[in-house]
């Protein structure tokens, strides 16, 4: 049985694949599947995904049978630079408003929902899912969210006569706890049956967000500007402005976030600790 590894294909989460060594990985049973969040999501639920990078939101609704593995995630303190709502009222005004969210990433989603509820007291909104395409998310709708590579073409495009709030900001200044929108999950079964092959992935992650994030940073920006357009100054700010560690902090925002998705029932259950993969398959669990 080989492991399947599940990438985001967005470049938020580039650092932790950059200067992984595939071809290592691969030669163990190793196989790579990019994909949106949303689809990693599905993929991690159905068991169709043993490892990944997948939306904190997804971790939250299968916490049971997934472990995350620590010091590896995609945070931010603040502007996070690619979770965009754009929108023609400014955000206290957006009560009885339609907002069309993007069907790319549920974390994001719930996260606005969350913002417009529980710190801007909005609870006549409505919502509809759409496809990620900005001109016809603005047709009949007061404000639309876009998510990453999405997010930042948008913010590069959308006229001035729009506001534009960055998610992670929001967060930050209603909590002051950065916002983990991304963790690195382990089914529990693939780690129970696979220990040594998950173990050389989580040390490749991680060799992978050192060196690319120091060594390698310039390449990769120069890799991500000619891939995506924008600017080196832009992709260099943008990377500088996010956080790929898991630690106390970290865990300490994404555990209030769970406790206000389930204060608004965006999830069922309460999640009140998360059970982290270390190497030898112990579990440590965060509370």
């Amino acid at each position: 049985m080989s492991i399947r590894v599940g990438e985001i294909s967005y470049t938020n989460i580039i650092p932790a694949f950059f200067c992984m060594n595939r071809q290592a990985l691969e030669a163990e049973g190793c196989r790579f599947y990019p994909k949106v969040p949303s689809a990693l999501n599905q993929g991690m639920a159905e068991g169709n995904i043993d490892v990944a990078g997948i939306s904190s939101f997804a971790f939250g609704e299968n916490y049971r049978e997934l472990e995350l593995m620590p010091d590896l995630s995609v945070s931010s303190y603040g502007k996070v630079g690619s979770i965009y709502l754009f929108s023609s009222r400014k955000i206290e005004a957006l009560e009885g408003a339609r907002i069309a969210l993007t069907t790319s990433s549920a974390t994001s989603i719930h996260l606005l929902k969350i913002i417009l509820n529980e710190f801007y007291g909005l609870r006549e909104v409505t919502y509809q899912s759409m496809e990620p395409d900005p001109v016809k998310m603005k047709i009949n709708n007061d404000a639309f969210l876009l998510i990453g590579d999405d997010a930042i073409r948008a913010s590069w495009n959308t006229e001035e006569t729009w506001h534009r709030y960055d998610l992670g900001e929001l967060w930050y200044q209603h909590t002051g706890l950065p916002m983990t929108y991304a963790v690195f999950a382990v089914k529990k079964t693939a780690g129970d049956e696979h220990p040594q092959t998950v173990k050389k992935i989580y040390k490749e992650f991680l060799y992978s967000k050192t060196l690319s994030l120091h060594t390698y940073f310039p390449p990769m920006i120069r890799e991500v500007q000619q891939k995506y357009g924008g600017t080196v100054s832009f992709w260099e700010q943008y990377f500088r402005g996010l956080h790929y560690d898991f630690r106390e902090k970290e865990k300490t925002g994404l555990l209030y976030y769970f406790e206000l998705l389930h204060k608004h029932n965006y999830l069922e259950h309460p999640v009140r600790n998360i059970n982290m993969w270390v190497a030898g398959n112990e579990v440590q669990h965060l509370s």
